[in-house]
């Protein structure tokens, strides 16, 4: 890992951030003395975020990749040059994989995926030019821990995970460091209707301990962060077991509760959201 960024100053440009983790985080980089542009989809939302917290807001569709160089570009107009890209934007229908929506699947890999490509090849030149930046990439432990129940969305975030492994590899002497965040389950709208399917089975975090995992990443660069972070060991730990027992453990915890027991009626608000999201 390179040299740390002073955060006092330093121009931060979060994805998602009109709400949820992307909002969290813009608070607490703000109040750790950064400059913050939040980009969303929802720009009605994003300036009225931006205005309550003093931040920077511009619309974004991740899914455009000229979207995103535009973004960048209103973030560099008003703040100055880039230092850290947050790709935070993400969503997560849930339910079986041959019931899903073709076109959720692919919001879901355009988004979550194809959202953070994006990102990273608009904002990573500069980073490079400059010697010195922080790209971001939020993923989650989904990304290491297969979920059934959200098979496309763990997909998308298993990529997140290994293309931001691999291109921390290609640029390790550049001056650029590269961290991917693997929160837990998260209490955000994303997660609602989840209760009972998570429990016993996931810690649950707030979105301020991700931000705060991000602040910390920031100030001490790691590759890879979990949230609550004990769960890289546990994860190392997971890898090591013989298949057999890595399965009888599953079904023991019923690691399908999210087909079974997820709350529909708590969960319709966001489906009907993101559903808007399909193209």
């Amino acid at each position: 890992m390179s040299k740390p960024l002073n955060l006092k100053g330093a121009v931060i440009a979060i994805t998602g951030g009109a709400r949820g983790i992307g909002l969290a985080t813009a608070k607490a980089l703000t109040a750790a003395g950064a400059r913050v542009s939040i980009g969303d989809v929802d720009l009605e939302l994003a300036q009225q975020s931006a205005k309550e917290h003093g931040l920077h807001a511009a619309h974004l569709d991740v899914r455009d990749p000229a979207s995103f160089a535009e973004f960048i570009a209103a973030t560099e107009a008003a703040l100055g040059p880039l230092d850290v890209l947050v790709n935070n934007a993400g969503i997560m229908p849930m339910g079986g994989f041959l019931e899903e929506a073709p076109g959720l699947s692919d919001a879901q890999i355009d988004i979550n995926f194809r959202g953070v490509i994006h990102g990273m090849r608009a904002a990573l030149p500069g980073m490079l030019a400059r010697g010195r930046g922080h790209m971001i990439n939020v993923a989650s432990l989904a990304g290491r821990f297969a979920i059934p129940g959200a098979a496309i969305y763990c997909g998308t975030k298993f990529a997140v995970v290994g293309m931001t492994e691999a291109v921390a590899g290609e640029y390790r002497d550049s001056g650029v460091n590269f961290t991917v965040i693997m929160p837990s389950a998260v209490s955000t709208e994303l997660a609602s209707g989840t209760d009972e399917a998570a429990k016993g089975m996931l810690p649950v975090v707030s979105p301020e301990d991700v931000a705060n995992a991000i602040v910390s990443a920031i100030r001490a660069p790691r590759l890879m962060v979990a949230v609550p972070d004990y769960l890289n060991k546990a994860h190392a730990f997971y890898g090591l077991m013989p298949q057999g027992l890595v399965d009888a453990g599953r079904r023991f915890m019923d690691d399908r509760r999210l087909l079974t027991k997820l709350d529909h009626a708590a969960h319709a608000g966001y489906d009907k959201r993101i559903k808007g999201l399909t193209r």
